[in-house]
């Protein structure tokens, strides 16, 4: 019984529960038709909001405030400079890549000087350097469609005994951020500062170092996914990061991490990610109209976050 309680009041469990109950109910509602192809589709599109969710998670255990708003310009800008770059050669997809990265990088590096230097804070710094990165992307591209390299496109469609090898991708980078926060001096560190800030400085964390790599690590993730979906999409659009401005942030609170800061895990992210798709897909499934699928996902997912943060554990 003692195992089951402390199950319980675990967190992520709540964001599995309510996946597993609206696959179940399309399930049941369409006689279990195509239920494997809707399950193998949350998988897919889950495993690109897990990739901007565990930045966000990093960034939002550092305490309130933090918060990254520029990860969907900075998913267009790199992928947009990344397509261009490689134009469609296969031979070129490591370099796609390291330009992804970089350009990743470089964001997270000017949302930090911003917040440090200039002193502004996290919300209105990352909101203002999206217009910048966006007006970037859309110069780049300049109307412009490039495909992907026909390699890069397998890799992000192909599957392994029905499941898609991309999610098994996002799996093991899922793995590694769990072990980055559990495991390492780094992880602790931004558990600590987001618990108190004053307090992790006196007890010898650097504070400033820990934030600036979570803001870079943060922007990083996003160019990954950048440069993945547009591969998985057929091509750079300028408006293909806009469901994941709010949808990162969502991921992480109904996965049950803190919005206060200094509590966060990561098996939440896969679960809220694929309740979030398969919820959609439920309401589309019953054919509800546009105006009841807003009202009843808010709803839904006030439930999830309620039951999560009634049983959240600190330790």
């Amino acid at each position: 019984m003692t195992g089951v309680a402390t199950l319980i009041r675990q967190p992520w469990l709540w964001a599995w529960v309510g996946a597993l109950v609206v696959w179940l109910a399309t399930a049941v509602f369409t006689g279990g038709k195509g239920s494997g192809e809707v399950l193998s589709a949350a998988m897919t599109f889950g495993a690109f909001f897990v990739i901007v969710a565990l930045g966000q998670m990093f960034v939002i255990t550092l305490g309130p405030g933090n918060v990254d708003l520029s990860i969907p310009a900075c998913m267009t800008l790199a992928g947009t400079v990344a397509m261009k770059s490689m134009d469609g050669a296969s031979a070129m997809i490591p370099v796609g890549l390291l330009l992804a990265l970089v350009i990743g990088a470089g964001v997270g590096t000017l949302n930090y000087s911003l917040i440090r230097l200039l002193r502004i804070p996290p919300i209105i710094a990352t909101l203002s350097s999206s217009f910048i990165f966006q007006s970037a992307a859309i110069w780049w591209n300049r109307g412009l469609r490039v495909k992907p390299p026909e390699a890069l496109a397998d890799f992000t469609t192909a599957k392994i005994a029905g499941v898609p090898v991309i999610a098994l991708f996002v799996v093991v980078l899922a793995i590694l951020g769990h072990v980055l926060l559990t495991r390492t001096i780094y992880g602790r560190g931004v558990v600590a500062i987001g618990q108190n800030m004053r307090a992790a400085h006196l007890a010898g964390v650097k504070v400033e170092r820990i934030r600036a790599a979570t803001y870079i690590m943060c922007a990083t993730l996003a160019g990954l996914c950048g440069y993945l979906l547009a591969a998985f999409s057929g091509g750079a659009a300028l408006n293909m990061g806009e469901e994941y401005l709010l949808s990162s942030i969502a991921v992480v609170v109904i996965g049950g991490t803190s919005v206060a800061g200094g509590f966060a895990n990561v098996p939440g992210l896969w679960g809220a990610s694929l309740f979030l798709f398969l919820l959609v897909t439920m309401l589309n499934t019953f054919g509800a109209g546009a105006g009841v699928r807003l009202v009843l996902t808010g709803l839904i997912i006030i439930g999830v976050i309620v039951a999560a943060s009634g049983g959240k554990a600190r330790t």
